[in-house]
């Protein structure tokens, strides 16, 4: 069984607690909804990432992301780069990690709901946690409220606590680098994943001062994770690869901001430009009124889950 605990706070936010078990989470809804602590209570280990320079806050719209950049699990929605998609303006990593939730207790968990003010997309989230084994299940809806069709990039955002030897891994046969100017790599060719110009990518090294930024696609099946072999740990997404076709994986080994994460995003586009991937066909489209449903799972253990 697992339990609910409200009247907790974050720097003064409010947050809600779930445990198992298993794990413990801990979400703010007013900040986007974003999980700003999951324990692995078997270990007692901390999984997520976490900007110690920052307090938690809720930000204005249109706020600059990097500055800001908290940690923890978000979502990027409707696009990652500032620009205008479908005549709408859409500011820096999107509106969603700006936007408070609403949210309310169900049998199995919680729900959080809201409206992107500009954008005009309903986003709604259910969170459970598993009763049997170490997981957190999510169940999604995104509705196009607007007259108009909605070109949208819809990532998932997870910064995780990394340690030298770490392995990303991820069932896509081909990578590509994002950017070379934000990356240790030398190359923006596409290569297959993991490998490129004889060296495991997908090693986390010691902090040095690099960074790395990789689309990985053409997946068999949709799992992205992290192993921490000293440890045993791994933690593993889950989600439908007809939605999420492309994982992005950003990895600052020091480079960027001083920071030592590993950030694995699911995503429903590729390039970053959701004017350019809509183009190519390469981003998620919603009608006027359609909905958008898919699950989406973390799963926690010590083996391959």
């Amino acid at each position: 069984m697992s339990s609910l605990r409200t009247g907790t706070n974050l720097d003064g936010v409010p947050t809600v607690h779930l445990e198992s078990r298993f794990l413990e989470v801990e979400v703010a809804p007013s900040v986007g909804g974003r999980i700003v602590s999951l324990i692995h209570n078997a270990t007692g280990s901390e999984l997520l990432w976490r900007n110690h320079a920052l307090r938690l806050q809720r930000l204005s719209a249109g706020s600059e992301y990097d500055p800001n950049f908290y940690g923890g699990i978000d979502e990027l929605l409707p696009n990652d780069m500032p620009e205008t998609i479908d005549g709408v303006p859409c500011p820096d990593h999107g509106e969603l990690w700006t936007t408070g939730l609403d949210w309310h207790e169900i049998d199995s968990g919680i729900k959080l709901s809201g409206t992107l003010p500009g954008f005009g997309l309903g986003y709604e989230r259910t969170m459970a946690l598993g009763a049997e084994r170490p997981r957190l299940d999510f169940n999604y809806r995104i509705t196009n409220l607007t007259d108009q069709p909605r070109h949208f990039l819809w990532k998932l955002h997870a910064a995780l606590a990394v340690e030298a030897g770490d392995l990303i891994e991820c069932p896509a046969r081909k990578a590509q680098v994002v950017d070379l100017a934000w990356s240790r790599q030398k190359s923006a060719e596409p290569f297959p994943w993991p490998e490129l110009q004889g060296n495991q990518v997908n090693v986390v090294p010691a902090p040095d001062g690099t960074m790395d930024f990789f689309y990985l696609f053409d997946l068999s099946e949709g799992r992205l994770a992290l192993h921490r072999p000293r440890s045993g740990l791994r933690l593993e997404y889950h989600f439908d690869a007809r939605v999420f076709p492309y994982a992005w994986v950003f990895a600052s080994y020091g480079g960027f901001l001083s920071h030592y994460t590993v950030i694995l995003e699911p995503c429903t586009a590729m390039p970053m430009s959701v004017n350019e991937a809509a183009k190519l066909g390469q981003c998620t489209v919603l009608a006027p009124g359609e909905t958008l449903t898919t699950e989406v799972s973390i799963r926690v253990g010590p083996a391959k889950l």
